[in-house]
């Protein structure tokens, strides 16, 4: 047990009268112990530059918390008001709201969220030549260097990270995270005796993290995304024209003819369902096969479970699968989402088991998908569906890609229908085509999709292992 003695003046020092241990803890190094420091101030300097979603005309590239790496990389979207896509809603929605801002070369962002577990640090990115053009969420703090600022941006990832961890604020509602504000990170102090020492030796590390940095950006430039990979792979083994569809999807003037919409059962008649742009893409999927989803399927697709708030129970042993919990495209389980054990029994027929695909059906996040790799007790939400593939006719991972695959959420994209909070329901989801390949050959192409994937995770390791070289860089001058 670590126990700290604080006197009372120095909770005076601080606006709000903090208690928390670890921010007492690290205030006192400085204001009892005499320490001398730097102030946030004296090597940082804080910038803002919000912009309003009316100043943005055509397609420009957007970055939020969870779209930067866990080594700083940001790996935004494409976005353009004009040719809104609702799948990245969520995304349109926040810039309207006004969370988005500008950025500069040699700009340092870094989250105001950051995890409660010491072992998990928050996300912080360098802006550099290839993203000052991207729009960032005003949900990072955005602040320059006054000195080398390479230097002082690892730092306070290594050696400062600690004190950073400690001024933030543990808040209700956020399970796991705590918060930063402008005014906290401004009352961060910093060892003058550190920073002295690492500006001593500023030339050697700026070597050293250059050298280093080289290395990283060799195999950055190697990485593919898995959205990448698998259709890559499905673009090569059924020879799809991506380029054409992709002149098709931008074209932004068609013409159609009447019967065109008298040719649905349900007189659709919007401009997004009858692009060419869709029927190209199902021309080239009834090239390969006349097979349906129906054909593969084991029992019929089956909508989720509705919830109150009284069915939940942290005392359970069943987690209810949200359309939050596949957001990653994986199943994400949260202890905050347990269910109650009279829940899950009375929902037997909505529970999930390995090789179950989830899709959400409704909502921003309509078409993500995620398969269940392990068994676990859970019930799925109402706004998603449930897919069980026929395992003897069909590899439930092929399908998975399959789902994630270009063509097959495009299809989604213009089948689904309604205003405020458009749908997709399994009868149409059941009538799209599916690949008619024999269970050796959908084997083989998931090897391959495997394959390319782990490929990329050994690369992501080694720039992870690079990564925590420039640290051990930055800790090795100050302790020398």
């Amino acid at each position: 047990m670590k126990i700290n003695t604080v006197c009372l003046r120095q909770f005076s020092r601080e606006k709000s009268l903090r208690s928390d241990c670890s921010y007492q803890s690290m205030v006192s190094k400085y204001y009892e112990n005499g320490d001398a420091y730097y102030t946030f101030n004296d090597l940082f300097e804080v910038r803002e530059d919000k912009i309003h979603s009316d100043d943005l005309t055509g397609g420009f590239r957007y970055c939020q918390i969870g779209d930067v790496g866990k080594d700083g990389t940001p790996n935004p979207v494409d976005l353009d008001f004009h040719d809104r896509n609702l799948l990245d809603e969520n995304y349109y929605s926040k810039i309207e709201k006004g969370d988005v801002m500008r950025v500069e070369k040699d700009d340092m962002l870094m989250s105001f969220l950051l995890p409660q577990d010491p072992k998990i640090k928050g996300k912080f990115t360098y802006i550099d030549t290839a993203s000052k053009d991207i729009l960032f969420s005003t949900a990072f703090l955005r602040f320059k260097g006054k000195t080398a600022s390479k230097i002082l941006f690892y730092a306070l990832q290594s050696i400062f990270y600690p004190d950073v961890a400690a001024t933030a604020r543990i808040r209700k509602g956020y399970t796991g995270y705590a918060t930063l504000s402008k005014d906290d990170i401004t009352d961060l102090k910093f060892s003058k005796k550190i920073v002295d020492t690492l500006l001593r030796d500023r030339r050697a590390l700026d070597k050293a993290i250059h050298t280093i940095e080289s290395k990283i950006s060799a195999l950055k430039s190697t990485i593919r995304t898995s959205s990448e990979i698998i259709n890559d792979i499905f673009g090569r083994e059924f020879s799809f024209d991506y380029i054409k569809f992709d002149e098709l999807r931008d074209q932004k003037i068609y013409f159609s003819k009447e019967s065109a919409f008298s040719n649905n059962p349900d007189l659709r008649f919007s401009a997004k369902f009858h692009r060419p742009a869709g029927e190209f893409v199902m021309a080239e999927l009834r090239r390969i096969t006349d097979r349906k989803i129906k054909h593969y399927i084991a029992e019929p697709i089956v909508l989720g479970a509705s919830i109150s708030p009284h069915d939940f129970d942290e005392n359970g042993s069943a987690y209810y699968i949200s359309m939050a919990t596949i957001k990653t495209l994986r199943v994400e389980l949260d202890d905050t989402q347990l269910v109650s054990d009279s829940y899950y029994e009375s929902k037997q027929k909505k529970s999930v088991m390995p090789n179950d695909i989830i899709i959400a059906r409704s909502g921003v996040a309509i078409g993500k998908s995620a398969i269940v790799e392990e068994a676990f007790d859970g019930v799925f939400a109402d706004f998603t569906m449930r897919i069980r593939f026929d395992e003897t006719k069909c590899n439930p991972r092929f399908a998975y890609y399959y789902i994630r695959s270009k063509y097959f959420q495009y299809l989604i994209e213009i089948y689904k229908k309604g205003l405020q909070n458009q749908n997709i329901f399994p009868i149409v989801i059941q009538e799209f085509p599916f690949p008619s390949l024999p269970l050796t050959e959908q084997n083989r192409i998931v090897d391959e999709i495997q394959k390319e994937m782990r490929k990329q995770l050994a690369i992501n390791n080694k720039i992870e292992k690079l990564r925590r070289e420039i640290d051990r860089v930055i800790q090795s001058t100050v302790t020398a």
